[in-house]
């Protein structure tokens, strides 16, 4: 794998085990050197844990693998855009690039509702790129969503 679809389609199986495992359908790989070294998914119900979103498992399991909260060098791809909380352990982290696919207009910082990675009087910089494969990963997002509001209007 060395490009970027290859690894937001990684992400989105990411996603997907989120999915069957009841979680909000978000996949994040993290990448060195075209290797994947950090792998998660949504696990904030499973874990009773509001801070267990793809990104930060993915930031961790990575950091790990390094044996260093530093990650620079290391793109991260999402299936969502990220929400303030996980740009910034982007930003702690040291990522060097974030590379995202849907959008997400009710709590994305990375241009939706507002651009954090923009802010020039933060301490760190990145590359960022959004869109990257936009429609499979909306689609996978909407698709559960509607299953969600389906179910939760059979229960009425």
């Amino acid at each position: 794998m060395d490009n970027d679809t290859d690894f937001m389609h990684v992400a989105l199986d990411l996603a997907q085990q989120g999915w069957d495992a009841g979680e909000v359908p978000v996949g994040a790989v993290v990448v060195k050197d075209s290797a994947i070294i950090g792998r998660g998914y949504n696990q904030s119900i499973l874990a009773a844990d509001p801070t267990a979103h793809a990104e930060v498992m993915a930031l961790r399991d990575a950091a790990r693998h390094l044996g260093n909260y530093r990650l620079t060098g290391c793109v991260l791809y999402v299936t969502l855009e990220p929400c303030a909380m996980c740009v910034g352990a982007v930003f702690h982290a040291r990522i060097a690039r974030l590379v995202y696919g849907a959008t997400d207009p009710k709590t994305g910082v990375c241009g939706s509702v507002i651009n954090l990675p923009a802010e020039t009087r933060l301490n760190h910089h990145l590359q960022m790129t959004g869109g990257v494969l936009a429609e499979e990963t909306g689609k996978l997002l909407k698709q559960f969503f509607a299953k969600r509001r389906k179910a939760i209007g059979e229960k009425s």
